[in-house]
């Protein structure tokens, strides 16, 4: 069993999910529920698990990846999928490098531009290499602890209520069933679900032999990501129980700031950093397998076609001069069809005999993934009917 491997795919999702949109919307959500946000969290860690191990193990099970389940679902499918998803995934690596070049500019005090240039060229860096997928993992799995460790230390100083925190966790003052599923959407949504999957494929981790492994995988991504959503709640919780107003532009850098002064502020860049770029790893990696299948030469070329894709969206972001926030919304929105769509397609799957064999997929996920299902949809219809105030 490649240990390396599934680590990777699991700090890949949460690494992934763990972008500085991440870093915004759980300062905000806590901010405006305060020790109830952690009601949310626990609630919203639920429902990841039962979407991704929905997905996973049925991609482990049927041995392929997304688009081509999806092509079996139902003809041409698949397509529209990875259209969907690579479009997304687009725009979310333009916002991805847009907070990976304010992380490096915190830092180092260098223009967004030269900064973009540098995150750009590492990340780029990381796929020149014929061992690129050894080093994705490893890299991506330094970037997690990093934001981790140093996100933990700005809440231990920060002094956070953490018995009204834990209260609240499970009794709380305060529900906000749209931040529920926003967090949910932030985490399973579009290609983030995929991206860990699809790198066991790649690694050749799959089949009902390998289901264990996968599970503990995909649980395991999930809590990565949750202890990050947890560190940096209690960190944003702690200053705001302090009676300080988070910045509306920044409102992460600002909790890093008021804790610890100008070093926090160092420290708040790195964090930036270490999501913005291990999420633009990510997108590419993700985006570009939802499209190696249909060409041998995207499979023949897939890392030289993960290097364009970085490539452009870097210089995208560059021309066009569009806020992350601007991007981030963008992306969102189509994210949260993503989730439901590719949700249903992988249940209609998991009982369909041409796809997933003698396999019997527990019926309790199913029916956790359809609830899923049914709360992301009604949140994409929210979203759509705000936007054109339908």
């Amino acid at each position: 069993m490649n240990k390396t491997a599934l680590l990777g795919a699991a700090f890949l999702m949460a690494t992934s999910a763990i972008g500085p949109g991440f870093l915004t919307q759980t300062a905000t959500f806590t901010e405006q529920l305060l020790a109830s946000f952690g009601f949310v969290i626990l609630v919203s860690i639920i429902l990841d698990i039962g979407a991704q191990l929905n997905i996973w193990r049925i991609i482990a099970v049927a041995k392929k990846r997304g688009q081509d389940i999806a092509n079996e679902v139902f003809p041409y499918l698949g397509y529209v999928l990875a259209l969907l998803i690579a479009a997304g995934g687009f725009i979310f690596n333009m916002g991805n490098i847009a907070g990976a070049s304010l992380g490096l500019s915190l830092v180092f005090d260098l223009p967004i531009v030269y900064a973009a240039i540098i995150s750009t060229v590492l990340a780029v860096g990381i796929f020149i290499f014929k061992r690129a997928m050894e080093f994705m993992d490893k890299f991506i799995v330094l970037a997690g602890f990093v934001m981790i460790i140093l996100t933990a230390y700005v809440a231990v100083v920060s002094e956070p209520p953490m018995f009204e925190a834990f209260k609240q966790s499970f009794v709380p003052m305060k529900i906000d069933t749209i931040a529920i599923v926003t967090l949910v959407g932030g985490t399973v949504g579009g290609y983030i679900v995929f991206s860990g999957a699809h790198r066991l494929v790649d690694a050749n981790l799959t089949g009902e032999s390998n289901l264990k492994q996968v599970n503990k995988a995909a649980i395991s991504g999930i809590i990565v990501t949750g202890i990050m959503r947890v560190v940096l709640f209690l960190a944003v919780l702690g200053v705001v129980s302090q009676g300080f107003t988070l910045d509306k532009s920044n409102p992460a850098a600002s909790v890093f700031h008021y804790a610890l002064g100008d070093l926090g502020l160092k420290f708040f860049g790195v964090v930036l950093w270490c999501a913005g770029i291990s999420s633009v790893i990510g997108v590419a990696y993700t985006s570009v397998s939802f499209i190696r299948s249909f060409h041998r030469l995207f499979e023949n070329y897939n890392r030289f076609v993960v290097i364009v894709f970085i490539c452009v969206s870097s210089l995208v972001f560059i021309v066009l001069g569009k806020s992350p926030a601007e991007l981030l919304i963008l992306a969102g929105t189509i994210n949260g069809w993503i989730l439901p769509v590719s949700l249903v397609i992988m249940i209609i799957a998991a009982h369909k005999k041409s796809i997933v064999g003698d396999y019997k997929h527990p019926l309790w996920m199913s029916v956790f993934g359809l609830i899923i299902v049914v709360l992301m949809s009604y949140l994409a219809v929210l979203t759509m009917i705000r936007i054109f105030g339908v």
